[in-house]
């Protein structure tokens, strides 16, 4: 059974939250500067927008939401998406995933 013969309990259309991790710090060991962090935080914030925006074109930048962990490692982005069917869901999660600078989708 796919993902998309599975009964669902969401009703669309509705406002769906999904929340974007990735690695945006230093690897153990060999510390970056501040520059680079916040070119990296840049440039993964610009690919999940993206990414977004492709599979959900009304989705507003200004309500994304970005949290930095403590130890400035990893960006969480919180996109609401006005989610119209599953099959729209399952492929931005799908592409998200896929992405090698995101580290976990929810």
């Amino acid at each position: 059974m796919s993902s998309s013969d599975q009964p669902t309990l969401i009703e669309y259309p509705c406002d769906f939250p999904v929340k974007i991790m990735g690695r945006v710090g230093s690897l153990p060991g060999s510390p970056a500067s501040p520059a680079s962090l916040e070119h990296r935080r840049q440039e993964f914030t610009q690919a999940v927008l993206m990414m977004v925006k492709r599979h959900a074109p009304d989705f507003d930048d200004a309500t994304l939401e970005v949290r930095i962990s403590k130890k400035n490692n990893y960006l969480s982005l919180t996109c609401t998406v006005r989610a119209v069917s599953r099959e729209q869901l399952d492929a931005l999660y799908q592409e998200l995933c896929d992405h090698p600078l995101v580290v976990m989708v929810l």
